[in-house]
């Protein structure tokens, strides 16, 4: 794990090459999953039953795409019941946080007789995107389904590839705990196109969510504006940033529990204390003895990690909010302290009892967060991602003669002259 300071000449190149990670146009892969999405607008089912046997390997048919409630009942108790209780506790934790963000909409007046509000109104169909086949992200289905169950969501639509034509038993589990309606045993760019087209089998959502690979990701881009979706999400981060006083291996530990998601993962060490970052370096090289993931995380490291010597805390956050990172630790004795000097970030885990993994899993905020800098704008996802808000107006017959001639006026500026009849004609049906 390389150790640079960010007066090295070489530094800004680093830096900007890391942020950059994951943003290349690739047009081959854009060109081939336009194909697959506009084959299934086009054809539906057939389309969309074609590219699950060839990709996903095994058929599905009409009665077969949809998961059955006794194929998910069946599915989901193959679980073990000591494992059930985990994801158990975990949605009653999302749940509870997620209930703190319900909006509710207002209507207020003014002595004029204007009447303004705003309803606030959960969406009536969402699609989620769970991954389902190698690999099986029961986490993802909880931080999705619950706070689209709390925002009064009307019907949850679950994708996700499966194993042989056999549901995944942690998917199966977690879709019960957190709400989902229906499954469908589908995945990829074919299924975010049957989410956001519909075909004769699923029906159209109004929004998507949920992460999947790179053919997934460029789907949800092909299709927004046809429907919503929650964010692009980019390969994953975490800057941690120490003051010294923890303990390296803690730093270590939590480095690599990223730098394992993928190679193009980050994972970032920022202090002021020089020897602490190598003491951190030398202990993330122990630690990757017989690690599981030695391979994934070695390369993501060499390319994208580092512990980066800043001159000092202020310039180690100044450095963070440049960064904009999905996760943020601040593993220092006064990490609120710190906290005020930061505003970009996915998440921030405070103190050294707080790594990143506990919001992955167990501590109940959202784990689907803003990556690749753009936590400079976006939120991680929550109740707010499934409601719509709708204004609403309301004058009296006073509050028209108030309001209505200097709102003709101002359609005159604008060269409209139907708006300014509009409201005119009000105006002089009155006067007669």
């Amino acid at each position: 794990m390389r150790i640079i300071r960010t007066d090295d000449a070489e530094f800004a190149a680093f830096f900007r090459r890391i942020r950059e990670r994951g943003r290349v146009f690739d047009p081959e892969l854009w060109a081939a999953v336009g194909r697959v999405v506009d084959d299934v607008a086009r054809r539906g089912d057939e389309a969309l039953f074609e590219y699950t046997a060839r990709w996903d390997g095994h058929a599905v048919t009409a009665s077969t795409v949809e998961a059955t409630a006794e194929e998910r009942r069946a599915a989901a108790a193959q679980v073990a019941p000591e494992d059930l209780a985990v994801l158990s506790l975990a949605a009653q934790r999302i749940e509870r946080f997620h209930s703190r963000q319900r909006q509710e909409g207002w209507m207020a007046s003014d002595e004029a007789g204007v009447e303004l509000g705003q309803r606030v109104l959960p969406l009536a169909r969402v699609g989620i995107y769970a991954p389902g086949g190698l690999a099986s992200y029961p986490s993802t289905v909880l931080m999705t389904a619950i706070p689209a169950r709390v925002a009064g969501v009307d019907e949850i639509i679950l994708v996700s590839p499966s194993r042989d034509g056999n549901l995944s038993p942690l998917i199966a589990a977690a879709a019960g705990l957190g709400g989902v309606s229906r499954i469908f045993k589908v995945g990829g760019a074919q299924a975010i196109a049957a989410l956001a087209y519909g075909t004769a089998s699923i029906p159209p959502v109004d929004k998507i969510v949920g992460p999947g690979n790179a053919y997934v990701a460029t789907a949800k881009q092909m299709v927004f504006g046809r429907v919503a979706i929650d964010m692009i999400a980019g390969p994953s981060e975490v800057l941690v940033i120490a003051d010294g006083t923890g303990d390296a291996a803690f730093a270590a530990a939590d480095l690599l529990a990223q730098a394992e998601h993928d190679q193009l993962a980050s994972a970032l060490l920022v202090t002021p204390d020089e020897a602490f970052a190598r003491s951190v370096a030398a202990a993330v090289e122990r630690q990757l003895e017989g690690f599981s993931r030695r391979e994934i995380a070695s390369r993501s490291l060499d390319a994208y990690g580092a512990a980066v010597v800043t001159g000092d805390l202020a310039e180690a956050a100044a450095l963070a909010d440049r960064f904009a990172p999905e996760h943020l630790e601040l593993m220092v004795q006064n990490p609120r302290e710190l906290l005020a000097a930061v505003r970009n970030a996915g998440a921030v885990f405070l103190g050294m009892h707080t790594p990143e993994a506990l919001g992955d899993y167990m501590a109940g905020p959202n784990h689907v967060l803003p990556t690749g800098g753009t936590a400079r704008f976006a939120s991680p996802l929550g109740v707010y991602d499934f409601v719509k808000r709708t204004s609403v107006l309301s004058f009296s017959r006073e509050a028209l003669a108030r309001y209505g001639p200097q709102t003709g006026r101002f359609a005159a500026l604008e060269g409209l002259e139907g708006h300014g009849r509009s409201v005119l004609a009000r105006l002089d049906a009155k006067k007669s």
